[in-house]
């Protein structure tokens, strides 16, 4: 029980860090993406379901690499979910990006995004 409060706490951190940093970066993250105010519907909540679900997929697994690898302390935690974000994470999200010709600003600001919310939720499964 304890388990899955632990992914679920992370899960929320990790999305509000999203819901921050998608705030600051939301102008050049549309025009990287080539939308406008008026092209994005807000009243679909889909995006937001489907992101919330992703959130705490990742910090399942997330949870089960520090156990599996006896990481403990929050610490150290940090440290494996940085490296996860900046190793396995924002990789993946350039990779793709580069294939598909997106702007680098774009993988910058995603890959940031994965890199710094991977580290918040080892920090908060580190804590547990």
């Amino acid at each position: 029980p304890m388990g899955i409060v632990a992914v679920l706490v992370a899960a929320i951190a990790s999305y509000a860090w999203g819901s921050v940093w998608y705030m600051k970066m939301a102008q050049p993250w549309m025009a990287a993406n080539g939308l406008t105010e008026e092209s994005i519907d807000r009243k679909n909540p889909v995006p937001y379901v489907v992101s919330f679900v992703a959130t705490v997929v990742v910090a399942g697994m997330m949870r089960h690499i520090l156990v599996m690898g006896g990481i403990k302390g929050p610490f150290a935690a940090l440290v494996t979910g940085l490296g996860l974000g900046a190793f396995i994470a924002a990789p993946w999200i350039v990779t793709n990006y580069s294939f598909a010709g997106r702007p680098r600003n774009l993988m910058f600001i995603d890959g940031t995004y994965a890199v710094v919310g991977c580290a918040i939720m080892g920090l908060v499964l580190g804590l547990f």
